[in-house]
């Protein structure tokens, strides 16, 4: 009798740049993480493992790819990102800001690292003295120590990550770093000690230290040499990184069961919390089709791979208004590794970015090597995480019309954190009024049942109508027994019906003018 076996897949050999050098790693299972990999397996300690889902932030590394001709800075979870998906990037960690400090990891070595010459701004040595001394404290470190930024260590080295990021991003762009922007861009780390004060004194102060900066020409040349041909065929390996498109569509065609992620922050957790192993991944992150966001004259194209914070960005241009909404959005290293692609394409009932979708009559563009298809977003779910794609289909792109002059938007998220949490509600909702009258309506809404869904009963009731008061009380009543939510632990099914028509009127007290209900409106004092 013949026995059966399974076909061991080979496993792509990683290769990223860390301290200037390039870093080769073998036998590196699909489903590892990079926060493993660096602690398990490279023995660099120092960045932690909390929460295990991107919420915590103390796994905080900073990614660099290339941006054309510059590098683009982005500080993600290790925790939840899978170590194969860093390959032809860089990658720095704690231990690499500064160093000549005392690491937990084995010495790489050290050049085009972070460093300063004695004699420079900066250096710990005069002139003259400790020929090739590295500096003692990046800018990002020595903030934390001058405002008193860590307390009992843990969260540390997170925040010097984010902190670094920021520093590139901004500080080395002669780019001022506001309390606002501080709180956005930290917002993703916690502090279990309450320390935020001191850490926002930190992030405010780094641009006023000695500079170090980064030799990016030569980082950017052993970038683009690491960099793969994109017409090179795509091996059959377990951990399939595609560069084009038609090679994710033949990949998928071939291997239909193949785990397919797109910045890993919700498949990650399975990975952490439900301890699943996949035999083979897909990862559509660095297919350079799916990168980009085209501007057509009635609607922006976001490619399936845009990470968040790229697609957010392109929206608020559009829509400055969607600025607070978008900083709410998980923190900054979630939206820096995930995609509004995957975010769409995981059909979560309570994933925030559909509702507005779904309000601005976006359509998804699902594509295989037989053809495409075209869609209202709201037609690609058909239950709960379940959606009408093909076994051999990825969804490709994101269409979203532009604002046109008359339109009222507004997005409403209810959760128990301000800052980086999961909702409980979210709606959106888009009308046009002319004369008096409500002339278009589209309104989406989440997590009030088991997909994200299009309130058409609601918008029935406001079409052509007079926006009034009493318009607006009659489409609450319409608004609250449209759905029937479930209760979790997040809210009773109640408190979601309750708060429905209580953001409807929200909306219509806001469009009289009324703003200070609005908890972005406030701005707190500063005290010395």
């Amino acid at each position: 009798m013949a026995i059966q076996s399974t076909v061991q897949r080979p496993v792509k050999t990683i290769r990223f740049i860390r301290r200037g050098e390039v870093v080769t790693l073998g036998n590196v299972p699909p489903s590892r993480t990079l926060l493993e990999l660096l602690r398990e397996d490279l023995g660099c300690t120092g960045s932690k493992e909390g929460c295990g889902e991107g919420d915590c932030g103390a796994c905080t590394v900073v990614l660099g790819e290339t941006a054309g001709s510059a590098i683009r800075y982005r500080a993600v979870n290790s925790c939840i990102r899978l170590a194969h998906s860093i390959d032809g990037m860089a990658l720095w960690t704690v231990e690499d800001v500064a160093p000549t400090l005392p690491t937990a990891c084995g010495s790489l070595p050290p050049e085009g690292a972070l460093r300063l010459r004695p004699g420079e701004a900066g250096s710990a040595a005069p002139a003259g003295e400790g020929k090739g001394l590295e500096p003692t404290l990046h800018p990002a470190q020595q903030a934390m120590v001058d405002k008193h930024g860590s307390q009992c260590g843990f969260c540390t080295p997170g925040f010097v990550m984010s902190l670094f990021g920021m520093y590139q991003n901004h500080v080395c762009k002669g780019e001022p770093i506001t309390r606002e922007l501080a709180q956005e861009e930290l917002s993703g780390n916690l502090c279990r000690c309450t320390g935020y004060r001191p850490i926002l004194d930190a992030a405010q102060t780094m641009g006023q230290l000695p500079a170090v900066r980064l030799d990016e020409a030569a980082l950017l040349q052993k970038l683009k040499q690491l960099a793969p041909a994109p017409s090179a065929p795509e091996a059959d390996f377990a951990y399939k990184l595609p560069q084009t498109l038609a090679q994710l569509l033949a990949a998928r065609a071939a291997n239909p069961q193949a785990q397919l992620v797109a910045g890993c922050t919700d498949v990650g957790l399975w990975v952490t919390k439900q301890h699943q192993q996949f035999e083979q991944v897909l990862d559509l992150t660095q297919v350079s089709e799916l990168r980009r966001i085209e501007h057509y004259p009635q609607h922006l194209a976001i490619g399936a791979a845009v990470p968040l914070s790229d697609a957010f960005a392109a929206l608020e241009q559009d829509r400055p208004q969607l600025h607070n909404f978008a900083a709410r959005f998980a923190g900054l290293p979630v939206r820096n590794a995930g995609t509004l692609g995957g975010n769409v394409a995981n059909g979560s009932p309570i994933g925030d970015t559909m509702p507005l979708l779904i309000a601005l009559g976006a359509n998804v563009v699902l594509m295989s090597e037989r053809g495409h298809r075209d869609m209202p977003l709201e037609q690609l779910y058909t239950g709960y995480r379940k959606n009408v794609m093909a076994t051999d289909e990825v969804l490709a792109w994101i269409k979203v019309p532009k604002a046109t002059p008359k339109e009222q938007l507004r997005v409403y998220k209810i959760s128990k954190r301000y800052d980086d949490d999961i909702s409980a509600v979210c709606l959106a909702i888009n009308l046009q009024v002319d004369q008096g009258l409500v002339t278009q309506a589209s309104i989406g809404a989440g997590g009030v049942a088991a997909t994200p869904v299009r309130a058409r009963k609601t918008q029935a009731a406001l079409l052509g109508q007079p926006w009034s008061q009493a318009t607006v009380q009659q489409a609450m009543g319409t608004l609250r027994a449209e759905f029937s939510p479930i209760s979790d632990m997040r809210a009773s099914a109640a408190y979601r019906l309750q708060v429905l028509g209580n953001l409807l009127q929200r909306y219509w007290l806001e469009s009289q003018g009324l703003q200070q209900i609005n908890l972005a409106s406030f701005t707190l004092e500063e005290h010395p």
